[in-house]
């Protein structure tokens, strides 16, 4: 990922900018004796802000199948130019709902979703056109695959006649009115890895993302067919439920060692449903009585792919409320904390905005306040770096003004990626020639840089006679983060003396030393 790393000088301006800091600095009280430089927790520096959108039936986009390549591109558009004004950095982008693609696969056909026939092309390349969107927009692009879903409904016939399923019909179990393939089948497995990795090794991705499934949800008074398998490739494994997390345990370890094969900065994540087990269940689980525990009915060890840093980030799905007795937002959080401390595993939340407004499951989800309060919760605790909303529709719908309450207390700033300094902890080299020109528009920074690993770039802005002599801990002087070499601050109070920096950032967000300038009136 290095192509080099070298140890710069500083321009002599830069360098003289850097040295008057330092001595207004050191005329000041000590940051950590002044508790104006304490970081602000509704202004972190740091922190994943993301919302899946989901393709599967068409939930976000594209909305209805049969649109016009640029009737989709428009609309995907528009949910990344959402992201922006919510100062989100990332999306989480469905490209393989069914066994299908969202790109051209050597694997798999395209996606029924786009043009309502699998198979269909929709004219152009749907994950190359989202990568470069979200780029464009300094976006993290995380590309969401459901490993083995086939299918929404039971009729394999339906599916293409090259689709693999139909050429493998032995790897397709039909269970709970939808096909899939059968995860205990190491050749069905093999393909499922295959499709992921054809998007990985093609496409400029920032991450791999998986959601909720794995064997699928239990359906009353019916039998996933697996026992002849389990009878074939059981190995020796005592219990078919330990065969069966084994099987997901091989998948989540192979995708995980094939993704850094290839592309050791490409992170890997998981949303699992949020309850390992209940306590009743487990002593070790959580003080929750769900209806269903990842371990035991879905055959998802999610504790351990943590346990093991199997995975670079975990999201469970909290999609309950503050006080709701069965699951409880406030106790399931803190567990999800235990579990990834001392790991390097990050952990961001997902939170259920399409409940708000519209679910009689508990009246707090009639709370315009109720997704505000989780992220204060969060704010508590430092393992919680993150969350992720589900769906871009509903974060749109703003019903109750639940978004905007929540925008406006808690996403005011920017915020840059978390680091993942597992996977990488070298800064890039800084930028050089900052420099700012006042304009009748705002204030025009520019600069070069200097590092071939720089992928993005954070301006900081503070006034220069405010007596701020705080570091940079957390969001309050941040303006932007961009892509560009330039920024144009239509902010700036017109004749205010402001002092500006710009650091370089590379694609794990690792942040080089800060290059000042100072805006003339």
């Amino acid at each position: 990922m290095r192509v080099w790393r070298a140890m710069g000088v500083l321009g002599a301006t830069a360098g003289l900018l850097l040295g008057g800091l330092a001595s207004t600095a050191s005329a000041a009280p000590a940051p950590s004796d002044d508790a104006r430089c304490a970081p602000n927790a509704k202004t972190p520096l740091r922190q994943f802000r993301a919302t899946w959108i989901s393709s599967v039936v068409n939930i976000d986009w594209p909305s209805k199948t049969g649109l016009s390549a640029a009737q989709q591109q428009a609309e995907l558009t528009g949910w990344l130019d959402d992201a922006v004004r919510q100062k989100h950095n990332a999306v989480v982008l469905q490209v393989r709902p069914t066994a299908d693609a969202f790109w051209p696969s050597k694997v798999e056909p395209w996606s029924r979703y786009l043009t309502g026939t699998q198979g269909g092309d929709p004219g152009y390349d749907p994950l190359k056109f989202a990568v470069a969107e979200a780029h464009k927009r300094n976006l993290e692009l995380h590309a969401w695959f459901n490993p083995y879903r086939l299918s929404m409904g039971t009729d394999i016939n339906a599916l293409l006649p090259t689709h693999p399923a139909r050429q493998h019909p032995d790897w397709v179990v039909t269970y709970g009115g939808k096909l899939y393939y059968n995860p205990g089948i190491p050749a069905a497995r093999q393909l499922v890895e295959d499709a992921i990795m054809d998007a990985v090794s093609n496409y400029d991705i920032d991450g791999v993302h998986f959601d909720d499934y794995f064997y699928p949800y239990p359906v009353a008074g019916q039998v996933f067919d697996d026992a002849a398998t389990y009878a074939q490739y059981g190995g020796g494994i005592p219990t078919l439920a330990e065969w069966r997390r084994n099987n997901i345990n091989l998948l989540i370890q192979e995708v995980q060692g094939r993704i850094k094969a290839e592309k050791p900065w490409v992170k890997f994540g998981i949303s699992p449903f949020a309850v390992w087990r209940n306590k009743a269940t487990d002593p070790e689980g959580t003080d929750t009585t769900a209806g269903v525990q990842t371990y035991d009915d879905l055959a998802a060890d999610t504790r351990r792919w943590v346990r093991e840093e199997w995975i670079d980030y975990i999201v469970p799905q909290v999609y309950w409320a503050g006080g709701f007795a069965p699951a409880d937002y406030n106790k399931i959080v803190p567990w999800w904390a235990e579990q990834v401390r001392g790991t390097h595993v990050h952990l961001y939340i997902g939170e259920a905005t399409y409940k708000v407004g519209t679910s009689a499951q508990s009246p707090d989800w009639a709370d315009p306040a109720e997704l505000s309060d989780h992220l204060a919760f969060d704010s508590t605790i430092p393992e919680v770096k993150g969350n992720i909303f589900f769906s871009a529709k509903d974060v749109r719908a703003d019903r109750l003004g639940a978004t905007t309450l929540l925008n406006n207390t808690w996403y005011t700033r920017p915020a840059l990626i978390p680091a993942m300094p597992a996977l990488d902890s070298r800064a890039p080299l800084p930028p050089h020639a900052v420099h700012a020109t006042r304009t009748t528009a705002g204030v025009q920074l520019k600069w070069r840089s200097t590092s071939p690993d720089s992928t993005s770039y954070a301006v900081y802005r503070r006034e220069l006679l405010a007596g701020d002599h705080c570091p940079d801990n957390d969001a309050r002087n941040l303006v932007a983060t961009t892509r560009s070499q330039s920024y144009l601050d239509t902010t700036a109070t017109p004749g205010k003396l402001y002092l500006y920096s710009v650091t370089a950032l590379d694609r794990l967000s690792n942040q080089s030393v800060a290059i000042p300038t100072i805006s003339l009136r």
